[in-house]
């Protein structure tokens, strides 16, 4: 099941309510202001904060 990026005009971070960018190789949801992917299972976003997983500098 793929992710409808049309979501992306209606959710928002958990954390800060910014905005979040699709990944679309990683198939999760990025906050860059707080630093935390959110996974996407089976097309569902999952928007839990202890689910998130937090980005690190490359």
């Amino acid at each position: 099941m793929a992710f409808d990026k049309k979501l992306l005009d209606i959710v928002a971070c958990p954390v800060c309510k910014g905005k979040l960018e699709f990944d679309k190789e990683a198939q999760k949801l990025i906050c860059k202001f707080d630093k935390l992917a959110y996974p996407i299972t089976e097309g569902i976003p999952v928007l839990l904060e202890n689910r998130a997983e937090t980005l690190v500098a490359e």
